[in-house]
Parts: structure tokens; C-alpha cells; sequence
């Protein structure tokens, strides 16, 4: 009886404001690129036209008080397009799926910030998820103010950004406890560091997952 083989890859990055991610997301690609795999890149909210129109809403919306329900519902209703348009048809097309942002976010923003309960995120991940999970997720992670700072210093903040430290402080230490239960899936980087010993962390776990492709 012949295994099945695996197709695909899907591989996330996740951490708070300014921590490092969509900076280090181009040298992620490359390493598999250089590899000779096919890369496909998202976002989340995001990745379709849908998911961009719900992004806008979410991080920009002016005037309007959304409700956290509704940001939650929100969050996961441009998952499901997401996954149906965009991350599951490129897994069986054997692509690596690199996205930035994923459920975690959801449990570590939602969660963690706003203060609902996972048992709510769960059942909507269950039923928009089918049972997909990340292979790998990686936690770019550094203290609150020094994130703050440079997500400031490069554009004006959005909706998010604009909530308070004591929130920024929830969402590190969801994401850093969904790191702690989940240590063979999620990898946490030191970004509070040079550009260059990023890359060295990163080339330590990339590197092995090369290996086993």
C-alpha cells in the first residue's frame, strides 16, 4: 500500500504590530524559491477581493462602532473566501502557501485583546476550516513599545494600532501561549535583533524543512 503523498505546504506568520513579518516575508520566499518550489504569497484579512474589501472595513473603517462579534465574524468570513479561492487550491497544486496571519491572530487580537472566548473562536474555526491547520507557523515576536514604534514610524496607525498597550500586551501573551502549547507547529523569532540574526533563526528552521520536503 503506497502512502499518499503530501501536497503542498502551508506555512504562516504571525506576531504583533511592527514585529517583523511582512519585512521578513520576501527573504522567506526566496529561501524556497532558490529551492526550486513555487511560492504563493496572501494576507489576511485579505487575499481575495472579498477578503480585501472585509481588510478595509476592518482596518480603516471611520465613524463606526464595530461590535467584537462582529469584527470576529468579520475576521472569519474572509477566511472562508480566502481558503476556498486561494490557499486550498494552491496546497493541491503542491505550492508552498506563505500568509501572513492566520487563525492565531484571531485567537491572539479577538482573544487575547478583546477577551473572547476561545470556545466562540473555535466553533467558527471548525466549521470555516474543515480540519486545515498551518505545518508550520512562524511567531515573530518583541516587547509591545518597540513593535509600536516602528509600526508607527511607518505609516499612520490603522484601527488596531490605535488600541492601547495594556491590549497589545494580551495579544504577545495569547500568541505566546498558543507558542507554548503548540511547540512542534509554532516557532518563535527573536525580532528584536539585526536584520542579519532574523535571518540566521529563520535559516535554522527553514533549512530543516527543506530537508524534509
Amino acid at each position: 500500500m503506497t502512502s499518499k503523498k503530501k501536497v503542498g505546504l502551508f506555512i504562516t506568520l504571525e506576531g504583533g504590530e511592527g514585529a517583523g513579518k511582512s519585512t521578513n516575508l520576501e527573504y522567506i520566499q526566496r529561501k524556497f524559491i532558490d529551492a526550486g518550489h513555487e511560492v504563493l504569497v496572501t494576507r489576511e484579512p485579505g487575499g481575495t477581493k472579498i477578503g480585501e474589501n472585509i481588510r478595509e472595513l476592518l482596518l480603516h473603517a471611520k465613524d463606526q462602532n464595530i461590535s467584537d462579534n462582529t469584527e470576529l465574524i468579520l475576521m472569519f468570513a474572509a477566511r472562508t473566501q480566502h481558503l476556498y479561492e486561494i490557499i486550498e487550491p494552491a496546497l493541491l497544486q503542491g505550492k508552498i502557501v506563505l500568509c501572513d496571519r492566520f487563525t492565531d491572530a484571531t485567537f491572539a487580537y479577538q482573544g487575547g485583546g478583546r477577551g473572547i472566548p476561545d470556545d466562540r473562536i473555535n466553533t467558527l474555526k471548525q466549521w470555516v476550516q474543515l480540519g486545515r491547520e498551518p505545518d508550520l507557523t512562524l511567531l515573530f515576536d518583541l516587547p509591545i513599545e518597540l513593535g509600536l514604534e516602528r509600526a508607527n514610524n511607518r505609516s499612520s496607525p490603522d484601527r488596531f494600532e490605535k488600541e492601547t498597550l495594556a491590549f497589545f500586551e494580551r495579544v504577545r501573551k495569547k500568541y505566546l501561549d498558543i507558542a507554548r502549547q503548540e511547540p512542534g507547529r509554532v516557532k518563535i523569532i527573536n525580532s528584536d535583533n539585526t536584520s542579519a540574526e532574523v535571518h540566521d533563526q529563520l535559516d535554522v528552521i527553514l533549512d530543516d524543512v527543506l530537508d524534509n520536503l
